[in-house]
C-alpha cells in the first residue's frame, strides 16, 4: 500500500462502509414490505441524500481542504418545502456517525458535493446509490467514491451491499445470484492492485480480471436498463465474437466489480444516443478497480477514459471493459458494429 494514500484509502473504506449501511436502513425501512408505485424515487432520494451526507462529513473531518464532485445537492431540503425529507436524512445519517449532524451541517456537508472537478489539484468524485432502479428491486447498486489527482483516478472504493461475496461462478444467470453472503466492497489503487473484503470483515483478497483468452468463451456483464447501453449493439457485437454464454446482467458499478473479480469477462456500455454524455462518478471508482485487476478500460474509440474534464466524461463515448487478452479484439468488434450503416 502507497504510504501516501493510507489514510485515504482507511478514510475512504470506513466512509462507504457507514453509507452502505444508511442504504440498507432505508431500504429496510422505507422499501422491504411496501408497494413502491412505478417511478417512486422517494426511498432513493432519501439514501441518496444520505449516503452523500455520511461520506462528505468523513472526508471533510478528515480532509477539509479537499473537494467533492458528488451527484447530489441540498437544494430540495431548504426551508419549510424540505423540512420531512430533511428531518428523514438527518436520523438517518446521524445514525452512523459518531458526532451528530445539526440540520445546517446535514445542509453543508450534501452541498460539499458541488465543485465541478477539472485536470488540476485533488478532488473525490462520488455517487451516492449507483443503480437507483436496482436498489428498489432490492437488486444491485453500489456507493461509489473515488480520489482523483491532477486527472488521474489514484484511488477507488466500491460498496455493493447485495452482491454476493463469493465469485459468482459459471452457473449465474442474468440477474440472478446464488445464496450466500451478500454485500461486499472493492478497492483499487493505483499501481498497488485491487482487492474485495465483505462488508463486515476487514480480512482483503487480492482480485484479478477473467484468464480468458478466446472470445467465444467470454461472458458479458451488462446493464438490465436498456436506456444506459445499448442491447441490441451489445447483441451484434457478441453475435462477431461468436460469444454463446448467456449474459449477467445487473445495475451500477457492480458490473465492473464482476469483471474485475473474473465473474465475467466483458463489460460495455455503448452509447443509447447520440447525444448522451458520461458522468464521471459512474466510472471512476470502477474503472480504476479493473484497471488494477489486470484489465484494460477504454471507451468506444480506444481512447482512456479522461477524468480530467470537470463533472462529464465528455471527451470520450462509450466504455469497454475488458481482460487485457481479449480487449483489443472486443473493441474491434465494437467499432465494426457502431460503424455499420445499417444499424438500427
Amino acid at each position: 500500500m502507497s504510504a501516501t494514500l493510507a489514510a485515504e484509502r482507511r478514510v475512504a473504506v470506513e466512509a462507504v462502509l457507514q453509507a452502505c449501511r444508511v442504504c440498507q436502513k432505508v431500504f429496510n425501512h422505507l422499501v422491504a414490505g411496501e408497494t413502491i408505485i412505478k417511478d417512486d424515487r422517494s426511498p432513493v432520494t432519501v439514501a441518496d441524500y444520505s449516503a452523500q451526507a455520511v461520506v462528505n462529513t468523513y472526508l471533510a473531518e478528515h480532509f477539509p481542504q479537499d473537494l467533492v464532485v458528488g451527484e447530489e445537492s441540498a437544494r430540495d431540503l431548504q426551508g419549510e418545502v424540505g423540512r420531512a425529507l430533511r428531518e428523514k436524512v438527518l436520523s438517518l445519517s446521524n445514525a452512523v456517525l459518531r458526532v451528530p449532524l445539526t440540520e445546517s451541517k446535514l445542509l453543508t456537508a450534501i452541498d460539499r458535493g458541488s465543485y465541478g472537478g477539472g485536470p488540476r489539484g485533488r478532488h473525490w468524485t462520488l455517487d451516492p446509490i449507483d443503480g437507483t432502479k436496482g436498489f428498489l428491486r432490492g437488486d444491485q447498486f453500489a456507493v461509489c467514491l473515488a480520489l482523483i489527482e491532477d486527472g488521474e483516478v489514484r484511488l477507488g472504493v466500491m460498496g455493493c451491499p447485495n452482491l454476493p461475496a463469493a465469485h459468482l461462478g459459471q452457473a449465474a444467470q442474468a440477474t440472478a445470484s446464488p445464496p450466500g453472503e451478500r454485500g461486499c466492497l472493492f478497492i483499487a489503487e493505483k499501481g498497488h492492485g485491487a482487492f474485495t473484503r465483505s462488508l463486515v470483515s476487514d480480512v482483503e483478497t487480492r482480485i484479478h480480471v477473467s484468464d480468458t483468452r478466446d472470445c467465444r468463451d467470454a461472458r458479458f456483464c451488462e446493464s438490465v436498463e436498456a436506456a444506459h447501453s445499448s442491447h441490441s449493439d451489445a447483441s451484434r457485437v457478441g453475435q462477431d465474437l461468436g460469444i454463446t454464454q448467456d449474459s449477467i446482467r445487473m445495475d451500477s458499478q457492480c458490473k465492473y466489480g464482476c469483471i474485475a473479480r473474473g465473474d465475467a469477462d466483458i463489460y460495455l456500455r455503448l452509447p443509447a444516443s447520440a447525444t448522451y454524455v458520461e458522468k464521471i462518478w459512474d466510472h471512476a471508482s470502477g474503472a480504476l478497480l479493473v484497471e488494477e485487476a489486470g484489465g484494460i478500460v477504454t471507451d468506444v474509440d480506444g481512447k482512456h477514459l479522461d477524468f480530467s474534464r470537470g463533472r462529464f466524461l465528455d471527451a470520450n463515448r462509450g466504455v469497454v471493459a475488458a481482460n487485457a487478452r481479449i480487449h483489443s479484439e472486443v473493441l474491434r468488434a465494437v467499432q465494426k458494429v457502431l460503424q455499420n450503416p445499417e444499424r438500427a
